[in-house]
């Protein structure tokens, strides 16, 4: 096995995420300046799309790493029939379900069942996109298509970092770490939105007021919240992935949505139609 997913197995991944995360939480300016202002330099980010342009205006950390953009910032696609990127990333993998099975790595295949933790027989033959957001990325999660949010479940598990190395060696990556499934209702069928915690993710935070992790047992919860097309809906503290499925013959994503293609938040990504 490679050695950076021997030592994820060994590090006590939720201890350090939690403990990382208070730091990160507090409002003293000394630790939240200095953290900011480390992370910007390191991570190359100017905030000239931000809503706040001066990172002494942000109270944490958090709140500079959770920062909202200018309204004008990300547009929606024209085209009111295209599906838009949930989020700012690189497609780590996208493609359709194999007898129920996503595409994690070259060779490495996962269920959808395992990943929802239930049976979603809707969805076998749909298409998925699998989007990784790096530290650097704005890090709020909108919706692909205009819907209504009828389910959501909380998954307890591990912590294991989301990155290429991490995918590649650790079998069953998204299924074994923390996770909130969204189910949408839309005028073209099912949407999965399933956002996915990582190393060092203290928290994934939702616009309704549903669990917030970490998780400690599963979380299922039914709602009635119609929301329209590039609403936010989540937002991740530190980099995760979003894991989007459609229910199949009604919306496509687009066959050039490949591995490696880096994308943002608003473009057009696939057709919701008929």
């Amino acid at each position: 096995m490679d050695a950076f997913a021997m030592l994820q197995h060994a590090l006590p991944k939720h201890g350090l995420s939690r403990a990382l995360g208070a730091l990160a939480a507090s409002e003293r300016p000394f630790i939240a300046q200095t953290f900011i202002r480390a992370f910007a330099k390191a991570y190359r980010i100017d905030l000239d799309e931000a809503e706040r342009t001066a990172f002494a205006d942000y109270r944490s950390f958090n709140d500079f790493f959770t920062r909202a953009l200018r309204a004008d910032a990300r547009p929606l696609a024209d085209d009111p029939d295209a599906i838009v990127c949930p989020a700012d990333g690189t497609v780590s993998q996208s493609g359709t379900l194999v007898d129920g099975q996503l595409l994690q790595a070259k060779g490495q295949r996962y269920p959808l069942d395992r990943l929802l933790g239930r049976a979603a027989p809707r969805y076998a033959g749909g298409d998925f996109a699998t989007i990784y957001l790096a530290p650097s990325n704005y890090h709020r999660v909108h919706l692909p298509v205009a819907g209504e949010l009828r389910s959501t479940t909380a998954l307890p598990g591990a912590l294991f970092s989301v990155n290429a190395r991490t995918e590649a060696h650790v079998r069953e990556l998204f299924c074994r770490n923390e996770r909130l499934v969204c189910e949408f209702e839309t005028a073209e069928g099912g949407l999965l939105v399933v956002l996915v915690g990582a190393l060092i993710v203290a928290s994934i935070e939702t616009v309704w007021e549903g669990p917030r992790s970490p998780y400690r047992e599963r979380l299922d919860h039914a709602w009635s919240l119609t929301l329209p097309r590039g609403a936010e809906i989540g937002r991740f503290l530190l980099g995760s992935t979003v894991i989007v499925c459609t229910e199949p013959g009604r919306m496509r994503l687009d066959p050039g949505l490949t591995a490696g293609r880096v994308v943002r938040m608003g473009e057009a990504i696939g057709l919701a139609r008929a």
